[in-house]
């Protein structure tokens, strides 16, 4: 599964709230708000300029703080599945033995409860990136 323009959409607001939950805040929690904010972007195509809009939303690209904020945010994103994760970067996967109708059931649970933790938190799936992969002589196709 992967998170669409994951590093661009983390919400300012909420992830300086998940920080201080987790005891970053006073100074430190200061100087990251501070890193967040007031930063404007543009873009240049073949010698055009476009205008310097103000971004309200992601952690920086490129930086070392940037990946490590968004992994902080995205860190409760399996806390309510059955299911195996595995989280790299924007990247998730689920994944569990689905032997009969009760196991396909609770991996749909799961992947309803990751799409829900998404919507709360102002994150979407591109599902044109998402796949189902299927192992085994037996394994049924179906659809999640």
């Amino acid at each position: 599964m992967d998170l669409a323009k994951a590093f661009d959409k983390v919400p300012h607001r909420q992830l300086m709230s998940i920080l201080k939950a987790h005891s970053i805040d006073g100074l430190l929690g200061d100087w990251i708000k501070s890193w967040l904010t007031d930063r404007w972007q543009r873009v240049c195509l073949e010698g055009f300029y476009s205008s310097w809009p103000r971004i309200w939303s992601g952690v920086p690209q490129g930086s070392v703080l940037g990946p490590v904020l968004f992994l902080i945010f995205i860190n409760d994103l399996d806390t309510t599945v059955s299911s195996n994760v595995l989280k790299f970067a924007d990247d998730t996967k689920l994944y569990r033995v689905v032997d009969c109708h009760q196991d396909r059931q609770m991996l749909q649970d799961d992947l309803d409860s990751v799409c829900k933790w998404a919507d709360d938190w102002k994150m979407t799936f591109n599902t044109d990136k998402c796949k189902v992969i299927h192992y085994g002589k037996g394994s049924i196709n179906v659809k999640y």
